[in-house]
């Protein structure tokens, strides 16, 4: 997290959080959802304005974090914004070299892969759990036609318990207390 966002929290400590308001899609990309998006639908059905500002990406993707509660936000300096979530918390791009990296260029080590009944690829890395970009899933293949990769089935529906997030984080769901 920035200093300038700790710093923040600490002269801002009870600053309401907000929901529905940003949502990450199953490519990595952040969408901002004002009041008329949200009116319209949930997401990932209406998703609301991409975000393509490389400064403003960079400061969403350095102040990522969850609760407790497995609920996925952006701290925005004092005010904590939660991330509904098209698929899981993290989006991975596989490198050339075989590296993984997350939709906020932070670099994981596979811990293990699971496919779910759509036949996408997840995996679950010590950063986290999250799906594997769709212009990567070739690569992946070879890695588990190789061997190097054993996939793992689960259902998609099992997933958020299984490993811990919230797809679509409500009052009641997120953990409401100051942040730390």
């Amino acid at each position: 997290m920035d200093d300038i966002v700790r710093q923040a929290i600490k002269k801002w400590p009870n600053v309401p959080h907000v929901y529905g308001w940003l949502g990450l899609d199953a490519r990595g990309h952040w969408y901002l959802r004002d009041d008329a998006t949200q009116a319209a639908g949930p997401f990932p059905q209406v998703k609301g304005s991409r975000l393509e500002h490389e400064k403003l990406l960079a400061f969403i993707g350095r102040n990522y974090e969850h609760d407790g509660q497995g609920c996925w936000f952006f701290q925005n300096g004092p005010q904590r914004v939660y991330v509904a979530l098209e698929a899981a918390p993290w989006v991975w791009r596989l490198q050339p070299d075989g590296r993984l990296l997350s939709h906020t260029g932070t670099p994981a080590t596979l811990a293990s892969a699971w496919l779910d009944d759509a036949g996408r690829l997840f995996l679950d890395t010590d950063l986290g759990f999250g799906l594997l970009h769709s212009l990567d899933v070739e690569a992946a293949a070879t890695l588990v036609d190789s061997g190097a990769w054993t996939l793992n089935e689960l259902p998609h529906a099992q997933m958020p318990a299984r490993f811990g997030f919230v797809t679509h984080p409500r009052p009641a769901a997120a953990a409401d207390a100051a942040p730390a």
